[in-house]
């Protein structure tokens, strides 16, 4: 059975990381972090589900209802939010590029769009046959570890933004060894939340847009991907459902494999200091942007898909403006 991991903080303000598997969750001995298993996991040359079996199971923990709280973290964090890198790559989904390309240009194929061709380069060089090497996919930055947005916690979006769209995707989360090597702990449901406005005006406004918060969780599914991952995402305002597409995704539905984004993004030294903790977003299909909607705030963003039990939710906020003026030392 797919084993799932929650962080959630207990009613006596407790940090604690439960293990699901099937219907059942029970809490961790011990564990007060994701991170913390990783790391005994690494030291010990063992994988992750070893090190929690062997920490052992305590009492069975109602996570909807900690869910419902609010007392759901992130599915991971690090001690210093500095250590976390969050980066994504795009144009990763068999129709993927549809909904880009219509921001970004003409539709004629003799005069196809940036995007167009970054999207027809992976379908056609991907998923490379065994070891070797394939093309490499849209990369972009996204933030450190302060951008992280726990599940039912509000997304915000910059009082400079021209819009707050959801991007539903799976993450790919990894803790760099002392040795360099990167290591997965599991995937994640997320939020990739971009500002599709900004990236319309321009595709090289497309790093502007991507600065944003991105939600995680709120479980953390340890071991292989399933090639097909089937859910929804929706977009509810009040007690309306304003907009609501399949979430397709998994292997089986994208043009890359996990494998190859792994390599393109790994392969620089820069992203293989140890200790750091990644969050690697591997792209969407979908955007209610792309069909038109705006989203509000309040407006509440839905994603869910077995193998995860639990959905991603999260209200969309305004923030407050920001203080910017340089003072000069």
């Amino acid at each position: 059975m797919t084993l799932r991991l929650t962080q959630i903080r207990t009613s006596g303000a407790e940090r604690i990381v439960v293990a699901a598997m099937g219907g059942h969750a029970r809490r961790v001995v011990g564990a007060r972090s994701v991170h913390e298993l990783a790391c005994k996991a690494i030291t010990a040359g063992s994988s992750l589900a070893a090190v929690i079996e062997a920490a052992g199971y305590a009492e069975e923990v109602d996570v909807k209802t900690a869910l419902a709280e609010r007392r759901v973290l992130a599915p991971i964090d690090h001690p210093d939010a500095a250590h976390v890198l969050l980066s994504g790559t795009g144009l990763t989904h068999l129709g993927s590029a549809d909904a880009r390309d219509r921001m970004h240009a003409k539709a004629q194929a003799a005069d196809a769009s940036d995007s167009m061709k970054m999207f027809r380069m992976g379908v056609e060089g991907g998923k490379p046959p065994g070891n070797a090497v394939g093309v490499q996919p849209e990369w972009f930055y996204k933030g450190n570890g302060r951008s992280i947005v726990a599940p039912e916690q509000p997304l915000p979006m910059p009082d400079f933004a021209l819009d707050g769209g959801e991007e539903a995707e799976l993450a790919g989360i990894y803790l760099i060894a002392d040795d360099g090597t990167p290591c997965r702990l599991g995937f994640t449901l997320a939020n990739e939340f971009s500002d599709h406005v900004t990236e319309r005006a321009n595709y090289l406004y497309l790093a502007h847009s991507k600065l944003r918060p991105a939600a995680l969780g709120p479980e953390l599914l340890v071991g292989d991907l399933p090639a097909d991952i089937r859910g929804a995402v929706r977009v509810r305002r009040g007690t309306e459902i304003v907009w609501e597409r399949p979430f397709l995704t998994g292997e089986a539905n994208m043009s890359h494999s996990v494998r190859n984004l792994e390599h393109h993004h790994f392969k620089y030294a820069l992203f293989r200091r140890p200790g750091d903790l990644h969050v690697h977003f591997f792209g969407t299909a979908t955007l209610s942007f792309a069909d038109g909607v705006r989203a509000r705030e309040g407006d509440v963003f839905e994603i869910e898909a077995p193998p995860f039990m639990l959905p991603l939710r999260n209200p969309l906020a305004l923030a407050p403006p920001a203080a910017t003026a340089v003072r000069e030392l």
